[in-house]
């Protein structure tokens, strides 16, 4: 049931829909359990699961050390025996201590046995926070090149509910990247709808006929910004909301750039090797008779994240080169 917080509240914010999703899905389902880093008496470091330990109990909001690798594996072992495990660690630069879990053992286990891993791994990703470089990474592309994981990246309140239900609905592992700049910043009326999104499907954010603006996370909220500043010059951009990374639903994707003649690709990671890069790929082999200008990727520099506000906002994209980007493109 909901708290009277949540029963009283007239808006949802991003990090709201996390909590309300999760909590949900740990009442329908008794082998849904959290564990982390500070989930329990604390709350999370983000406020996530604030209540769950009073809600849940210490069986099912489980606080772990400070040992990404260890917890990991359990959650992995956890899955492999009929439990299905939410990990949240603090920050998603911390993943990088749980790889050996995570690509040996999630990833593979089912492929190699039939046995399904049933892990969500909730990762708070980004910039824009001023929180440095060890704080503020983009991890998708270390992951989207393993076989055997999904990768979901939601970019509104709505999305970011309905996907996470359908991610710990899922039968093996999915990292769930949650938007640390959209957590507070996104909001909606609420109450808000409980209904899982399925995976693998991307959205047109907003229609448009010059030129396509494919991307995720914070990047479609960059996108929907300068589409409508352009929309007052005359210039009409499609957006899309990629929502899950892996699987990739090309299929919109290509149909909007054959719609359009034109392509740009805006992710905050970044740029050498980024996940854009594939999008661009795919896009390139599938439209390549359709394009009337290159495909243009918008992307971080390839430099660690600053921590201080000027230098980080020289590094990441900002929307004003995201319209100007827009702009070139779809006059050439």
């Amino acid at each position: 049931m909901p708290t009277n917080k949540e029963q009283v509240a007239e808006e949802v914010t991003y990090l709201d829909a996390i909590s309300q999703a999760l909590a949900a899905e740990m009442e329908r389902d008794e082998s849904v359990f959290l564990m982390g880093e500070d989930v329990g008496q604390f709350g999370g470091a983000f406020k996530i699961s604030k209540g769950f330990m009073e809600r849940f109990g210490a069986r099912r909001v489980v606080d772990t050390p400070i040992a990404e690798n260890g917890f990991t594996g359990m959650a992995a072992g956890a899955a492999i025996c009929g439990l299905r495990p939410v990990v949240e660690f603090q920050f998603a630069d911390f993943i990088s201590q749980a790889f050996d879990p995570i690509i040996n053992v999630m990833a593979r286990h089912h492929y190699r046995t039939g046995v399904p891993v049933p892990v969500t791994l909730r990762c708070p990703f980004g910039g824009r926070l001023r929180a440095g470089p060890t704080h503020s990474q983009s991890i998708e592309s270390y992951f989207a090149h393993v076989p055997g994981l999904k990768i979901v990246a939601p970019a509104t309140v709505e999305d970011a509910a309905g996907l996470l239900i359908s991610s710990i609905r899922d039968n093996n592992p999915v990292l769930f990247l949650e938007s640390k700049y959209l957590y507070r910043r996104l909001k909606v009326p609420a109450p808000l709808s409980l209904e899982p999104t399925p995976l693998g499907v991307a959205k047109v954010a907003r229609e448009g006929t010059d030129v396509t603006l494919v991307s995720y996370s914070v990047g479609v909220q960059q996108g929907l910004e300068a589409a409508e500043v352009l929309a007052r010059e005359g210039i009409s951009v499609e957006v899309i909301d990629c929502r899950t990374l892996v699987p990739l639903d090309i299929d919109t994707i290509v149909k909007s750039v054959k719609k359009t003649s034109r392509a740009v690709v805006l992710h905050e990671a970044a740029r050498r090797l980024g996940y854009g890069a594939e999008i661009a790929s795919e896009i390139g082999e599938a439209c390549f008779w359709f394009l009337d200008a290159p495909v243009t990727r918008i992307a971080a520099l390839n430099t660690p994240i600053p921590t201080s506000p000027p230098l980080e906002d020289a590094v990441l994209p900002q929307t004003e080169e995201v319209i100007e980007t827009l702009r070139k493109v779809a006059r050439s």
